[in-house]
């Protein structure tokens, strides 16, 4: 189902670039017509990301005599929601090497290729966003590589996150990931970003739930800068100065070094924004150039820097050896998947909500899942803590709830954490199923209040966070297996 905000859909206004007299021509031109099925066409980038004149390294595997080289920025352009910048001449097509372990007692697949083409990014049309490459051959197959061109600073603005080591974690090109391998084999333990993506990045969070974010945000003109997380592990201070963070969409894979960004942020009273769940949920560390995302997960023993580097060693961050709950920074634990319920509100006053119409009670259709965080009232919860939504539910047979929250620091920071990874999606209705306009207007209205508040500063100095989480029954242990 489409509506009027989504991507290429018939609300459109012709955002004009503050450096132009003119809007940017816009199409849907980066959307496939005909995806290519796997080996007819596969590349990935060099690196996730790279500042304005950093060139783009692209790698293509094809059993096509040629292609050619789109890209497109994501945004909220006239006539369509992204912008075309680039396209290459014919490439001459050639089928690289198959996958091979790199290395096999880690059971990490790589895609052994020479570089194909070299994209320039010096022009001024390659400004800081999201973009989209798109592979074509002659025959029309078709497939997309994600890139971030990153800002060189996020001061003064609003950093708009992307989540592209979940998206390595659950990438199972050659047959392996962080979660599966083949039968008779065990998964990967580290996972290399040397490698295409198998289908759609992150099992389509790309295009379900960050794209729809970058083009609402767009569309409200406030001040972005746009990053990766690797960027944040990688570029010391890099949230030096920004207004306002989002991490968005299914942002499960963390290295230590993003937390202290954000930490570092929030200390300095940076808002920051979840618009999602599962958040910080692993701990991970990056090797070899940040190319390889090393990640245990349930075989934390095997890690060898358990004992000598505790802070590093993959695990879950609330588990030893170096335990950090991740609700110290989220303001709520993971708790639940699956998990298919209304999103109901109880603080219906609440900044965020303003324009929406809700009151105390009111329910929005499906907005909570396929997985979902609760709040536990530990001493590393930090308060005051405002529980905004709360849903009971079962999961898994048993009774547990779900919440989003808000919460504010002595920084003037405030925290937003949505509790669903549903929150992006819903912006378009492209979840897993249809949840209906009632449900689009409601995320649209507070992500634009998020957004705008974000913008203007310390949020929690005009709106501090009112404590009401004894209103609620809320178990300080967890009676369901979350993952």
């Amino acid at each position: 189902m489409r509506t009027g905000d989504e991507p290429g859909g018939r609300e459109r206004g012709g955002r004009e670039d503050a450096r132009r007299t003119t809007p940017l021509r816009g199409s849907e031109g980066w959307r496939l017509a005909r995806p290519a099925h796997p080996g007819v066409i596969d590349a990935y980038t060099t690196r996730p990301s790279g500042v304005p004149g950093e060139p783009i390294g692209l790698k293509v595997s094809t059993r096509s005599a040629s292609y050619r080289v789109s890209a497109y920025r994501i945004g909220w352009y006239d006539g369509g929601s992204g912008h075309r910048v680039y396209r290459s001449r014919a490439v001459r097509g050639r089928v690289q090497p198959g996958a091979r372990f790199a290395p096999y007692a880690l059971r990490t697949v790589v895609a052994p290729w020479r570089r194909s083409l070299t994209i320039a990014t010096t022009s001024s049309r390659w400004q800081p966003g999201v973009y989209v490459l798109k592979l074509r051959t002659p025959s029309g197959a078709e497939t997309q590589v994600p890139y971030v061109v990153s800002s060189p600073e996020a001061a003064g603005r609003v950093a708009l996150v992307a989540p592209v080591t979940t998206w390595q974690a659950y990438n199972t090109w050659g047959g392996y990931s962080l979660y599966d391998g083949p039968d008779g084999d065990r998964r990967s333990w580290a996972v290399t970003f040397d490698r295409p993506y198998h289908l759609a990045p992150g099992a389509n969070d790309f295009r379900s739930a960050l794209l729809p974010v970058v083009v609402r945000a767009e569309r409200l003109g406030v001040p972005l800068a746009y990053f990766t997380n690797v960027d944040l592990d990688v570029r010391a201070g890099v949230l030096d100065d920004a207004r306002g963070y989002l991490s968005v969409g299914h942002d499960e894979y963390w290295t230590p070094g993003m937390r202290r960004a954000v930490v570092r942020a929030r200390r300095s009273g940076t808002n920051l924004g979840f618009l999602g769940a599962n958040t910080m949920y692993w701990r991970v560390r990056l090797e070899r150039a940040q190319r390889l995302l090393v990640g245990y997960r349930g075989d934390a023993w095997a890690d060898p820097v358990r004992s000598t580097r505790p802070a590093e060693a993959t695990a879950r961050f609330r588990d030893d050896p170096a335990p950090e709950p991740e609700n110290a920074v989220t303001g709520m634990l993971y708790e639940c998947y699956p998990v298919d319920t209304d999103y109901r509100v109880v603080s219906p006053g609440w900044w965020g909500f303003r324009g929406t119409g809700v009151r105390h009670g009111s329910l929005v259709n499906g907005l909570v899942g396929p997985e979902s965080d609760r709040v536990y009232p530990h001493r590393s919860t930090p308060r005051p803590l405002q529980v905004l939504s709360h849903s009971t539910f079962s999961c898994r047979g048993v009774v547990t709830s779900t919440q989003s929250v808000y919460y504010t620091t002595r920084s003037g920071a405030g925290v937003f954490n949505a509790g669903t990874l549903r929150w992006g999606c819903a912006l378009v209705d492209t979840c897993e199923r249809p949840l209906g306009e009632a449900t689009g207007r409601f995320v649209r209205i507070v992500t634009d209040n998020l957004l705008r508040g974000f913008a203007a500063g310390p949020v929690g100095r005009r709106h501090p966070a009112r404590d009401n989480v004894g209103s609620f029954d809320l178990p300080l242990a967890n009676g369901v297996s979350a993952s």
